[in-house]
């Protein structure tokens, strides 16, 4: 990456910081740090970032709240950082649009590896494909080229990586993914024990679709290994 790489930090505890901002200015960023969510909202309405590291537990305004707000105006790659590790904490974050969630404490090298990879996925060109996708015998339409998913002639709101994730596993009907390949195809890095994410982020898209998760229409799950699309046309 060059130093034309814009990232916003929103981070109150200055060890971790500064550390962070050292880490990633070391592969060419330029890093904005700031200790509160306002200030941090008011610097990216002025300048827009290409990616924001966000702390979810900010004096002021929490990081929840500056995550909402980023959604509204932009779909910026979010990386959230925060000490809470339950499930339901995890599937909040990524809820509210956090494109990836790292736990305190964490490793500077593995949290750089990550930016990369999501800098990656926002910079890279898109495959070849085709436009718009009919499953489910009509109900289910994606299109790609627009990134809008409808289910019954509703539009249903899909962060980036539920989008992705539903038009990887949509593309071929009945292939088996393990969660390791959606890692890769989703999130674009393979690090262990972020099997946690693709599980949290096919609980969110299946509650946006109004899946059953015991007997889902469209997306199924391959028991011992990951997910697919459902072959059925239902």
């Amino acid at each position: 990456m060059t130093t034309e790489t814009r990232i916003l930090l929103v981070e109150d505890e200055a060890r971790i910081a500064e550390v962070v901002q050292s880490y990633l200015e070391r592969d060419g960023h330029m890093v904005v740090a700031h200790v509160s969510g306002e200030d941090a909202l008011a610097d990216f309405e002025r300048r827009p970032a290409d990616l924001v590291v966000l702390d979810l537990m900010l004096p002021g305004i929490s990081g929840e709240d500056v995550c909402r707000r980023l959604r509204e105006r932009s779909d910026v790659p979010i990386l959230m950082l925060t000490a809470r590790d339950g499930e339901e904490d995890l599937l909040r974050g990524l809820q509210i649009g956090a494109d990836d969630y790292m736990t305190k404490p964490f490793s500077p090298r593995e949290l750089s590896a990550r930016v990369r990879a999501l800098l990656r996925r926002a910079h890279s060109e898109r495959e070849p494909q085709a436009d718009v996708m009919v499953r489910g015998g009509g109900r289910l339409r994606i299109d790609a080229g627009r990134r809008r998913v409808h289910l019954d002639d509703h539009e249903v709101e899909l962060t980036e990586s539920e989008f992705r994730l539903l038009l990887n596993l949509a593309r071929f009907p009945g292939r088996a993914y393990s969660r390791y390949e959606l890692i890769n195809k989703v999130q674009g890095y393979d690090f262990e024990g972020y099997e946690r994410t693709i599980d949290a982020h096919i609980k969110n898209l299946r509650r946006k679709l109004g899946e059953d998760a015991r007997r889902p229409r469209f997306v199924e799950t391959v028991y011992g290994l990951g997910y697919r699309f459902s072959e059925a046309e239902k």
